[in-house]
């Protein structure tokens, strides 16, 4: 174990909880709790970690940072779909003066892609006939349609294209305004997670696509948060972290 890494502990012991536990014991971290739902968080407890990463789902995640932030330990965020609660969260990390790392997506790859769309984003903006749109493709199993990295590459569209007003998630069984920005998203089989921005015009189409191969991605930006957090206070999106890590290259 290399003893200058933070201790760690596991919130949520499924795909990615075990795919993070593997990549921390290879990589050096001591992982010396999990919990999942036959081993809840108790903040009455007292427990040796430095940060605990949690991977679970939507409708837990706002209790599991309400427990550690009571005591008073770091977190990284890598569950998705609790947006309409940020604020709340924001008080917790605040109150219990800890530091907390959220993201819609963990993977360096996905980062260097959120990038890619700003810049084609800004582009497009100067490029009148092209329109665009955002697709989304998922293993059966996940909870929240559209993901949460799809509303992340939308708000940077959004951001950039001005012609685009408003992101619009539904089904659409008839036409679509000029302003709107489709987002749309698909559940088959065991697909990691593929992320699709169209570009189209009357002459041609540009689609980028980034595709998760598996989840060791998430796992390693996980990690790497879990380290970048370690002493630090505050609420923080993991662009923060990958923009420290990329200004020091």
């Amino acid at each position: 174990m290399n003893s200058s890494l933070p201790k760690i502990a596991i919130v949520g012991y499924g795909s990615m909880g075990r795919e993070i536990e593997k990549a921390a014991i290879r990589r050096g971290f001591k992982v010396t709790d999990i919990f999942e739902i036959d081993n809840p968080i108790d903040e009455r407890q007292k427990y040796n970690f430095d940060v605990a990463i949690d991977f679970t789902f939507p409708d837990s995640v706002i209790e599991n940072i309400r427990k550690l932030s009571i005591l008073r330990k770091n977190i990284v965020i890598g569950t998705t779909g609790w947006d309409a609660h940020t604020e709340e969260i924001k008080k917790y990390v605040k109150a219990h003066d800890i530091g907390l790392v959220y993201g819609s997506n963990f993977s360096v790859g996905m980062q260097m892609f959120f990038r890619i769309v700003e810049q084609t984003s800004k582009l497009l903006d100067k490029i009148e006939n092209y329109d665009v749109s955002v697709h989304e493709i998922h293993h059966t199993r996940k909870k929240d349609s559209p993901s949460g990295t799809a509303k992340s590459l939308a708000e940077i569209i959004l951001k950039n294209v001005n012609r685009k007003k408003k992101i619009l998630e539904e089904t659409v069984h008839g036409s679509i305004a000029p302003d709107m920005l489709h987002v749309t998203s698909s559940r088959v089989g065991e697909v990691t997670g593929t992320h699709t921005i169209m570009l189209d015009s009357d002459a041609d189409s540009i689609e980028l696509i980034h595709r998760a191969k598996n989840r060791s991605g998430f796992a390693h930006g996980a990690l790497l948060a879990t380290e970048w957090i370690q002493g630090k206070k505050g609420f923080h999106d993991f662009k923060d972290v990958m923009s420290d890590l990329w200004n020091k290259v």
